[in-house]
């Protein structure tokens, strides 16, 4: 039986699917554990702002600086590590500034990967299938996102914070030692 989708694609598909479910654990709750570090629902509003801006900024920046690299995947494993310790690192947040310097951190790794991400999924795109392949990695990210907002409240019930974010950091740990360790000519 044929493959769905090409190895490249799968081994994207599924590493970047662990890393969005890892950062949509957090997002329905957030405002919650801004609270528990003494923030304020202005306080959230105003992270996730620093988050948005550091991503913005860094994604003109990286997209410049994927198409001078060679080896796209060694920027998305690197974004992909940054964005661990920056999940892991919550565990540390005791001050509404500490959080706020994470958010630009997360903000950086989450934008300084995801051009090179772009293009590493363009480049193995399967002619006259572009819409479907695409449409695949549209689609990951509304399920991840999905299974991510319920497990990670599942997991903040029974466990507290400190659970969750392990586990999102671990995701993108996994993800990223994967595609570090794959054969440079998979992707």
């Amino acid at each position: 039986m044929k493959p769905f989708f090409n190895k490249a694609l799968r081994i994207l598909l599924i590493t970047n699917a662990m890393v969005l479910a890892a950062g949509a654990m957090l997002g329905p709750i957030y405002a919650l554990f801004v609270k528990n570090v003494g923030g304020s629902l202005l306080d959230a509003s105003i992270a996730g702002g620093f988050f948005a801006l550091a991503a913005g900024i860094t994604t003109l920046l990286a997209g410049k600086y994927a198409d001078k690299v060679k080896e796209d995947e060694l920027i998305v494993v690197f974004g992909y590590s940054v964005m661990g310790l920056g999940f892991l690192f919550y565990n540390f947040v005791n001050s509404i500034w500490s959080l706020f310097l994470l958010q630009i951190v997360i903000g950086f790794a989450e934008a300084f990967y995801s051009p090179a991400f772009d293009a590493l999924y363009s480049k193995h795109l399967t002619r006259k299938k572009a819409g479907r392949e695409w449409g695949a990695w549209e689609g990951m990210r509304y399920f991840t996102t999905a299974f991510g907002a319920i497990v990670g409240g599942f997991i903040v019930v029974q466990f507290g914070f400190g659970a969750i974010f392990t586990i999102m950091s671990a995701l993108c740990f996994l993800s990223a030692i994967y595609i570090y360790f794959l054969p440079r000519k998979v992707l």
